[in-house]
């Protein structure tokens, strides 16, 4: 019996929101206003139903050049081809074009690290790529995710690099630095020119918001705890215990990767490595006119006002919040800002945090696929559903010297035996419109719904296992462990090894996994499975498709979104499909 069913449009399912009243009390935030906490509700009405929600379902594969969209059925619907592999994130415009990250094959500069991108593209259902942006030089490169706007605009992530002198005079301990060179992550808003050009028209920068309390002549000088507005460039926390990565073989794929730096032999050491923060993901809430941002290396979530202009942003007052560009809520780590130590932690190296949108069960709250490495009760994944607590004039109960809210989740599914479900990089989740969530499990490749009770009611494995790293000759001989592998030196990873055997074949019914869950080389919908790959500059040992934990391999997906019949893109799309585009 296949999970996946075939189904009509299930009715829209529509969940009120709840009353928050875990704060008592009048209070003072940081700005000193007296506010009456507003926090989130401690519990919540079930999510979902027990048949999925029909529609088209929308996934970018590592490694590959090419971008799917499937039906309820797992059958393939269009395959967009493209000239080079992927910056992770893809996205469905109204249009029916996708807006897609790429990943610069010849890029400059010091930067390599998990997530690479550097190309924007918007693609017509043909093919044909009507715009494309580099960002990528020896100043920036984009990385992981980018975020359309409502006004046609398109937020990125970026990284930009700061010398060890500028790390060192921001008051960074300099004994913890693993290289001469730090980049803090910026975000860019870009009004799009084509074919190739952009208006920068927008910009916030981490850097400028910075606190640290080890050297009191420094202009940034403070008490973290004071200050949970700012970002301490001391925190670093994902990776102060090596003991939070399970095994030397999960160690050295994350190395590989450039997730984190040294080896198995010194996976104790404090460092601060040159990919410092590692934003992940990025979302825009049009109503709040605010930015979601999820930092794997500090294991939290920040969110900040874009409500300001350029120069608003880069210091404390100002936009539409009053707070210039600080930090308006943070959430996941306490012991990143002061408040506490491993044992409070209630993020695990997350990615994809996304707002859920208005009319969806939990509208107006945060959705984080919560990845799961380094729990202290043992590795597995889980999606959880916050409720950030508010003051009554909709900012966020943020104040010097305490915990941030909520205490726990309104809403989390892991699987019931936990171990099963553990995706330790990658991966993420979506509200679906009848209250069932779409999840991916990024590593295996595996995109999966969860509806009522928890119970899973479609399922897809990833069976496009393409291996299509186009780099430059550069970036091959850096892979292959020749020469120096960057600009600026420093260790950089594993080389590539010899070739394993890559498991598992085309053969079979594509996506779909019925109750045999597949053995050694089973057919690629199937669980299990797959050979060994080694090498390459994303995965060290590389597991085949279809495994769990470990590193990217072919068939990883960064996420996957389910697309609605009556999406605007879609509706596009509709003529071209039915002449068997």
């Amino acid at each position: 019996m296949k999970i996946f069913v075939r189904t009509s449009i299930v009715a829209l399912l529509l969940f009120p929101a709840l009353a928050c009243s875990d704060g008592a009390g009048t209070r003072s935030d940081a700005n000193g206003a007296a506010t009456e906490p507003v926090a989130g509700a401690e519990t919540i009405a079930p999510r979902g139903e027990s048949t999925p929600f029909a529609g088209y379902t929308l996934f970018h594969p590592l490694r590959s050049t090419s971008v799917y969209l499937v039906d309820m059925d797992g059958e393939l619907v269009h395959q967009w081809k493209t000239e080079y592999n992927t910056g992770q994130s893809v996205y469905m415009l109204d249009n029916g074009h996708l807006l897609r990250a790429a990943r610069d094959p010849d890029p400059s500069g010091p930067y390599r690290g998990g997530g690479e991108g550097g190309i924007v593209q918007q693609i017509a259902f043909d093919g044909t790529v009507v715009w494309e942006l580099k960002f990528s030089d020896e100043d920036k490169r984009h990385h992981h995710d980018i975020e359309p706007l409502p006004n046609g605009n398109v937020l990125l992530i970026a990284w930009e690099n700061k010398t060890y002198e500028e790390a060192v005079a921001a008051g960074i301990n300099p004994e913890r630095m693993r290289d001469d060179y730090i980049w803090p992550d910026f975000v860019v808003e870009v009004e799009p020119v084509p074919p190739d050009g952009a208006n920068v028209v927008w910009e916030w920068h981490a850097w400028d918001h910075l606190v640290q309390e080890l050297y009191p002549d420094r202009d940034n000088y403070g008490i973290v705890a004071d200050h949970p507005e700012l970002i301490d460039i001391n925190a670093a926390p994902s990776h102060r215990e090596r003991q939070q990565i399970a095994t030397p073989e999960s160690i050295e794929q994350l190395r590989s990767l450039g997730y984190i730096a040294g080896n198995a032999a010194t996976d104790d050491r404090p460092e601060i490595r040159a990919d410092w923060m590692h934003t992940n993901s990025i979302d825009y809430n049009p109503e709040l006119d605010q930015i979601l941002l999820s930092s794997r290396h500090f294991s939290e979530i920040w969110v900040i006002d874009h409500g300001t202009t350029t120069e608003e942003a880069a210091g404390h007052e100002g936009g539409r919040w009053g707070r210039g560009g600080d930090l308006l809520y943070r959430w996941g780590n306490p012991e990143a800002h002061g408040m506490g130590g491993p044992e409070d932690r209630k993020l695990f190296v997350q990615h994809d945090a996304r707002w859920i949108e208005p009319g969806l069960a939990g509208a107006g709250n945060i959705l984080v696929f919560n990845n799961g490495g380094g729990r202290p009760d043992g590795d597995f994944s889980s999606v959880v559903e916050i409720a950030p607590p508010r003051n009554p004039d909709g900012s966020y109960v943020m104040l010097p010297g305490e915990p941030i809210g909520p205490a726990a989740p309104v809403w989390e599914y892991s699987a019931a035996d936990r171990e099963t479900f553990f995706a330790g990089l990658l991966s993420g989740a979506r509200r679906l419109p009848n209250g069932n969530t779409l999840i991916a499990e990024g590593t295996a490749g595996r995109i999966f719904e969860v509806g009522a009770g928890d119970a899973i009611v479609w399922e897809y494995t990833n069976p496009y296992l393409e291996d299509e790293d186009r780099q430059s000759s550069r970036r091959a001989a850096e892979a292959m462990g020749g020469g120096e592998p960057g600009d600026r030196g420093g260790e950089r990873g594993a080389g590539r090894g010899e070739r394993g055997a890559r498991g598992g074949g085309r053969g079979g019914e594509r996506g779909a996994r019925g109750e045999d869950p597949g053995g050694e080389g089973g057919e690629p919908g199937a669980r299990g499975g797959g050979g060994d790959r080694a090498g390459g500059d994303e995965g060290g040992d590389r597991a085949g498709g279809g495994g769990r934990g470990g590193g990217p391999r072919s068939g990883s997906i960064y996420r996957a979104t389910r697309l609605p019949p009556n999406h605007p893109g879609i509706a596009a799309l509709l003529p071209a499909l039915a002449a068997g585009g």
